[in-house]
């Protein structure tokens, strides 16, 4: 019984969360765009981080005359977080404040993207700061697993 638990729980997990070779972590959602990003936008307001700006490129998109499907951009930190971060290797500061982009694929179905840690990691060649990238990948699973769960 416990394996058959864990294969489930194994399962759910590989289709609903990704971390492709690009560095990014998709988690797939269960509502959509909208509400994937009101829920985000709520979740990172009552722990504390600081929701900079909201971007609705679709809405971009139409004010030129394209088309894009539903896709909206969240810019969110906290200086607590990602000082740390950037006192270790100053130049990760091009990747902060964090972003999650949540979009809908061709097929209709809604994922919330963002930046691996470890792919800021590498990126900038960040060592001696395994603390609070621990804590930052934590921090972005829970957002990211509450705003896409049903």
């Amino acid at each position: 019984m416990h394996k058959l638990v864990l294969i489930f729980v194994s399962t759910f997990l590989l289709s609903t969360l990704a971390i492709a070779e690009n560095g990014l972590v998709n988690t797939k959602s269960f509502h959509s765009v909208k509400a994937t990003a009101d829920r985000l936008e709520e979740i990172l307001g009552k722990k504390g981080m600081t929701v900079f700006t909201r971007i609705n490129h679709a809405e971009g998109a139409k004010k030129v005359g394209k088309t894009l499907r539903p896709t909206e951009l969240i810019i969110f930190g906290n200086p607590k977080v990602g000082t740390p971060l950037m006192q270790c290797e100053q130049t990760v500061a091009l990747d902060l404040p964090q972003k999650a982009l949540i979009w809908e694929d061709e097929s209709g179905q809604v994922w919330l993207s963002y930046n691996s840690p470890e792919y800021l990691l590498k990126r900038h060649n960040i060592e001696g700061c395994d603390k609070v990238i621990g804590k930052i990948k934590n921090a972005l699973a829970n957002f990211s697993k509450a705003a896409t769960s049903e």
